[in-house]
């Protein structure tokens, strides 16, 4: 179906050859058609290929990274199993108990460490720095090796073997991050002070293998021996300390533990050791919020990508349509030879597919690239290696995303085409074909919408999540559609203005088959995807820097001795008079059951599982904390001394299923404690005031040993007293470890940061697939401006003139996408930051003029790249061909 005039002899020629007459007759004339291969498709292949390469890209990565997490799970754990918990020491039954899950197969082998947040100091000097201090054992590590520069020993230390174990190299030194030698201003083989200890740095420690399944940390490693951290003086009842014991199951070069051995051993624990309390993780999912982050990532990416597609899906649908309409001759006579309808139909819809799989395949081979090049940039980054494999079900996933959305988009003009009669032959420019496709393709179009939207669902693995993505893309895609027609038909009612140059770009907005349509939608969906992204990200740091600093403490004080309170207050008041402090027990625990059900079985909503997964912050109080509100239920008396009870968060309390009255059991110090849920509170966190999820009552934990958390808020804004006061902290109270707010904050912020860049960055693809749609829109126009370019220079107007008025056009059409779009991602952003994040909504002008700039700048290079080109046409050759 190439011209109108092969077209009469197509029937018959279809038949020749003993292959092709085993074909069916639609698949002949499609495979005959395709020989002049796929000019005018190019944008479509495009915009399928995009989409596919980010969906296909995030699953190869998303598997990489999953396989690099559980075949390196032993490294990364620093051994096959590993058991935690907080404060307390593992006591000698529960040690040999440890060695006997490790010495079933005679070669087993358990290494103990602990790690807490202290201050690391320049001994008679001022300089301190928050570091993150982790003492070791002898076998340490069981798997893997830490990089290590070490320090020629002095001449009165013992020499050690080259492989000596790194804590017997040690001895009373330490191994520190390099960064502490720089914030210090130390070198290796100087002294710091630990708590009440000096320590000489023996060497510096770039690398730990289970650094991915330790706590987030804060501050430079610090790296002693267990008897050295037993010197320093910090290792008291209630310091906030946790301790970790990995277990190898077997020799080194044996044969990985089976998923069943390694079941095995966690059932003994809860059998055996029921309140000892240990959190534990094995080597099939070494760190579980990992795991759980990568999931996350890889749905958000995948979604994009669909929205890439959806967004590309304006650009196959122009596509098809422009295809058919260079058809429309052939397909005419092909009726009038009395070929149905279906056949037409079924003929398009292969080549159309043939086509939509050709950009399939592109995006599948990019994608597969995307991480090669990932790890080759950025491998060194990564804690962990990734293993690239093909997983043939990620990349049927991306292909039937392709293929799903291209024939969703490619069904309406493919509807209307079977119905194109004879008589439409010399009408096709005057009076375009705007009718209904038949009532089967609605209801096709209508069905094919649903699966997309219900294998979204399932295969991103949250579907409410991914129903109301997909749904905010297509109204967001409606909106911008209905923004066209809008712009259109206003161009049409508007008076001409006597400029003609202005008259010339209304008239050119206001013709039939126009550009303002298409442009608005191609562009307005990305551009409001990143105003969205850029006004979350305005919100939040507003909230970080401006609202937060001037009410939040300046310290948050960790691990106070109860038995040295008031010599802490009046520390901090020697420095600071008009100091504001208060303080709260702080114990850790974990949740083991709740309503009676252990923990381990319970299924929570994605964003509650955080508060069975690992330890947290306990405390005890007479009265409702600052910052609390009790919403259900009743706060206990001053002389509450019945049954343990507990106060809960409401909305974590909600998530969890939890009401008054059922029961929350927690493990601390190796004891568990069941206590009644008497009331739920609303909690400000934005306060940083002392707040915990649980508070119980003061008769459930006063007997239990802990120290002191304590908030210091210092009036003013001066940088010498805030740093005196840590000092004096540091001098009088070694054990104590003062956090400053701001810097946590500030820390925070920059994290943050480069998350929203990472955003950005990724929300960028959509608008990448607009300016595809875009490009395609005016390639497809530009048949329809060199005929009219034509005639306006043989009518007498000037070359300027027609530049003038295609950027008038076009300035038009940006100016008001960029602004719907600013109100619609600006609403998106404003319904995200208050209901989702509930906070504040803070305006950026930066977000509206990005949009602008935006929105120009794409129309300014793709427009001007058509209009030279029309420019560029002789009168003359153009005129004899029309």
């Amino acid at each position: 179906m190439t011209t109108a005039s092969e077209a009469t002899a197509g029937l018959a020629a279809v038949d020749s050859g003993s292959m092709q007459r085993r074909l069916p007759l639609a698949l002949r004339l499609a495979v005959r058609d395709l020989r002049s291969g796929v000019s005018g498709f190019y944008i479509f292949i495009a915009c399928v290929a995009l989409g596919v390469m980010v969906i296909a890209a995030v699953g190869a990565l998303s598997d990489a990274l999953n396989a690099g997490l559980a075949s390196q799970g032993q490294r990364l754990l620093g051994g096959d199993v590993t058991f935690a918990r907080i404060h307390r020491r593992a006591t000698p039954d529960e040690l040999a108990w440890l060695a006997r899950q490790g010495a079933q197969s005679g070669n087993g082998a358990v290494s103990e460490t602990a790690t807490l947040r202290s201050l690391a100091r320049v001994p008679g000097g001022d300089d301190q720095a928050l570091v993150e201090l982790k003492a070791i054992d002898a076998a340490y590590p069981l798997v893997g090796a830490v990089q290590v520069a070490w320090h020629a020993p002095a001449p009165a230390t013992a020499q050690w073997a080259a492989d000596a174990p790194i804590a017997t190299r040690l001895g009373d030194g330490a191994l520190v991050d390099p960064l502490l030698l720089a914030r210090l201003g130390r070198q290796v083989g100087d002294t710091i002070r630990i708590g009440a200890a000096d320590v000489r740095i023996a060497g510096t420690a770039t690398r730990e293998p289970d650094a991915l399944t330790d706590r987030l940390t804060f501050g430079p490693r610090v790296f002693v021996s267990l008897a050295t951290l037993e010197r320093t003086g910090l290792l008291q009842p209630g310091t906030l300390m946790r301790w970790r014991y990995a277990v190898r199951l077997d020799a080194p070069g044996a044969a990985i533990p089976s998923a069943d051995r390694l079941a095995a051993v966690a059932a003994r624990q809860r059998a055996e050791l029921p309140e000892a309390g240990f959190a534990i993780t094995d080597r099939r999912d070494p760190a579980p919020q990992v795991s759980r982050t990568l999931e996350r990532l890889r749905q958000f990416l995948t979604l994009l990508g669909l929205a890439a597609l959806s967004v590309g899906g304006i650009g196959i649908a122009n596509a098809v349509s422009s295809f058919i309409e260079r058809r429309r001759r052939t397909i005419a006579v092909f009726r009038s030879l009395g070929a149905p309808s279906g056949l037409v139909f079924r003929t398009l819809l292969l080549e159309v597919m043939f086509v939509a799989a050709i950009g399939v395949a592109i995006g599948l081979v990019l994608g597969l690239v995307v991480p090669f090049v990932a790890t080759a940039l950025a491998g060194g980054a990564l804690p962990i290696e990734a293993e690239i494999a093909l997983n043939p079900m990620s990349l049927a996933i991306a292909a039937l995303y392709g293929l799903a959305v291209a024939l969703l988009f490619a069904l309406w003009p493919l509807g209307r085409a079977g119905d194109i009669r004879p008589q439409e032959l010399i009408r096709e420019t005057v009076a375009p074909v705007t009718r209904l496709p038949p009532w089967p393709f609605l209801v096709a179009i209508a069905g094919l919408a649903a699966m997309v939207v219900t294998f979204a669902a399932i295969s991103s693995g949250m579907a409410k999540v991914a129903i109301g993505f997909i749904a905010g893309v297509a109204v967001v895609l409606a909106l911008f559609f209905a923004l066209g027609l809008c712009v259109t038909y206003l161009a049409r009612r508007l008076p001409r203005p006597r400029l003609p140059e202005v008259a010339l770009a209304l008239g050119s907005i206001a013709a039939p088959g126009g550009l303002a349509t298409t442009v608005v939608v191609s562009l307005g969906a990305g551009l409001s995807l990143l105003v969205a992204v850029a006004l979350v990200d305005a919100s939040l740091v507003s909230e970080l820097t401006s609202r937060i600093p001037e009410k939040s403490p300046s310290y948050f004080v960790l691990d106070i001795p109860k038995a040295e309170a008031e010599r802490f207050r009046s520390t901090v008041r020697g420095v600071a008079p008009t100091a504001e402090i208060h303080e709260a027990p702080m114990l850790r625990g974990r949740i083991v059951a709740l309503k009676g059900v252990p923990a381990y079985q319970i299924k929570a909503k994605p964003e509650a599982e955080w508060v069975l997964t690992g330890d947290r912050g306990l405390t005890y109080a007479e009265t409702v904390p600052e910052g609390s509100k009790v919403t259900e239920g009743k706060w206990w008396g001053r002389d509450y001394a019945s049954e343990p009870l507990v106060s809960f968060e409401a909305d974590l309390a909600r998530r969890l299923d939890l009401a008054v009255g059922d029961t929350v059991t927690v493990n601390v110090l190796g004891r568990n404690v069941t206590a009644r849920v008497a009331n739920l509170r609303r909690v400000d966190w934005e306060s940083l005031a002392i707040n915990f999820v649980m508070v119980f009552s003061p008769n459930t934990l006063r007997a239990a040993p802990h120290n002191l958390l304590a908030t210091v808020t210092l009036s003013g804004d001066d940088l010498a007293r805030d740093a005196e006061v840590a000092r004096a902290l540091a001098k009088a109270l070694p054990s104590v470890t003062p956090i400053r707010v701001k810097d946590a904050i500030n820390a925070f912020a920059a994290i943050f940061e480069k998350v929203m860049t990472a955003v950005r960055v990724a929300g960028s693809v959509t608008l990448v697939a607009g300016a595809l749609v875009l490009a395609g829109a005016l390639a497809t126009a530009q048949r329809r401006r060199i005929v009219d370019a034509v005639i306006f220079k043989v009518l007498g107007a000037t070359r300027r003139r027609i530049v003038a008025a295609h950027f008038i056009e076009y300035g038009v059409l940006a100016l008001v996408t960029a602004l719907f779009a600013v109100v619609v991602g600006a609403l998106a952003a404003w319904i995200a930051v208050t209901f989702a994040l509930k906070m504040d909504f803070s305006w950026s002008w930066m977000a509206v003029a990005s949009a602008l700039a935006l929105a120009f700048g794409l129309i300014t290079v793709f427009g001007g790249i058509g209009t030279a080109n029309v420019l560029a046409r002789r009168p003359v050759p153009v005129l004899r061909t029309e």
